[in-house]
């Protein structure tokens, strides 16, 4: 089956009420009640007025922090590199330098510390605004071999809605050569998207659905990739043991459905999962740990409110979806995830840290939440770390020095350290 068959069947346009009813009577799972966008609080675009307070600027030295677990309280944080419009994504290069992605549409290069003032030749056309733009940025697992580096990005259409699709490109030391979009996807009208390999080699990528209005039905719409996670290889071919393949009228790079707005795709090393933070609404944030074939709920169950205020659902569990690890509520925007496995924290391993823009769709609460578990994988204690800098977080990861890397999402970005103190 073509790589591309997913563009064919899934640029669907703006759709009535009545047609995307009729398309989701085929994609009910056995026992969830039908989908009404009539009377679906999830459906509602009325959005308060919000409240503007810009972040302040970060302080040029380093910052000190605390943190609860004693043998890790005395801390810092260092601004690495500053002046990037809203970073959203970074990968480690083997010879110690960083690749940051820019939702504008560039790819910087950080390097012994500082940041190349030129962009990244070989970047492809990117359509931005809204919340679309240059994603994700992941090297492939062989990376010291064949040099793949995996872009997922909004490309411009005709009438600028953005489709999703996945790029893959080599790096040539400054600089991507031989792109190409292994994944088109057809999908239009979306938000964030994130890529990640999974423990059997695959490629994963969410392809998240639009947050207000009507559309958001489209999570449970089966010829449509919004709302979903799609498992391929890592050239963009589609696996034949993917759940829905050869099931008439799904498209087959489905691997999850009902997912609203995807922002981290993190492989946990301990179990072999991946899993996946999702934004709600006005609370009813989510991780949630992949599992092939299943549906997530969106919109059908939340633990949040529409931004004006109703509950997204009276049902927080129906037979046939899958309940999250984790939630919020109120919501902290979750963002970003890594877990830690490095030696310099050692107290903090087999810990999740989690980025989020904002607390209660309030400016400058900005933050990153230490998640510590117990051996079941089951939550124990949450942390916030950051508050004090009153920044929006978009990233966290673990860097190969074993300390924790973080993106501040404003548009004078930055990247920044968290470090013990000396």
């Amino acid at each position: 089956m073509s790589k591309r068959f997913g563009r064919l069947v899934a640029g669907i346009p703006m759709m009535g009420t009545a047609a995307l009813l009729a398309s989701l009577a085929e994609a009910q799972a056995p026992g969830l009640p039908p989908l009404d966008p009539d009377t679906l609080p999830a459906t509602s675009s009325s959005i308060p007025p919000g409240v503007s307070w810009s972040s302040p600027d970060l302080p040029a030295g380093p910052i000190p922090i605390e943190s609860a677990l004693e043998e890790h309280r005395e801390l810092e944080v260092e601004v690495i590199a500053s002046g990037l419009q809203q970073p959203w994504s970074i990968a480690f290069l083997p010879d110690g330098a960083m690749l940051v992605t820019e939702r504008a549409g560039r790819l910087r290069v950080i390097r012994d510390g500082v940041l190349d003032p030129d962009p990244v030749a070989g970047v492809p056309e990117v359509q931005t605004g809204v919340l679309q733009g240059l994603m994700d940025v992941v090297l492939h697992p062989d990376f010291e071999r064949n040099a793949f580096v995996y872009l997922s990005y909004h490309r411009p259409t005709a009438n600028n809605v953005g489709e999703t699709v996945l790029a893959r490109a080599r790096w040539s030391g400054n600089r991507l050569v031989d792109l190409e979009n292994i994944f088109e996807s057809g999908t239009v009208r979306t938000e964030a998207s994130r890529i990640g390999f999974g423990a059997d080699g695959m490629l994963y990528m969410t392809i998240s659905a639009p947050g207000t209005g009507e559309d958001v039905i489209r999570s449970q719409l089966p010829n449509d990739y919004a709302g979903k996670i799609i498992r391929l290889h890592d050239d963009g071919r589609i696996p034949d043991d993917n759940p829905f393949i050869g099931q008439p009228g799904w498209l087959p790079a489905i691997y999850t459905l009902g997912h609203r707005n995807g922002h981290s795709m993190t492989l946990n090393p301990w179990t072999g999962d991946l899993w996946v933070t999702e934004q709600g609404p006005n609370g009813g944030d989510e991780i949630n740990v992949l599992e092939a074939g299943a549906n997530y709920g969106w919109p059908y169950v939340s633990h949040g409110r529409t931004y004006s205020g109703p509950i997204v659902s009276k049902d927080t569990y129906l037979e046939g979806t899958k309940q999250p690890v984790l939630f919020w509520v109120p919501s902290i925007a979750v963002t970003g995830m890594t877990f830690y496995s490095g030696r310099v924290f050692s107290g903090w391993e087999g810990n999740a840290f989690v980025g989020g823009l904002r607390y209660g769709e309030t400016p400058r609460t900005g933050q990153v939440q230490r998640i510590q578990f117990n051996e079941n994988w089951e939550e124990i204690r949450r942390e916030p770390l950051l508050l004090e800098l009153k920044q929006r977080i978009r990233d966290v990861r673990e860097g190969p020095d074993g300390l924790l890397y973080v993106l501040t999402a404003e548009r004078r970005g930055a990247v920044l350290r968290i470090q013990p103190r000396d």
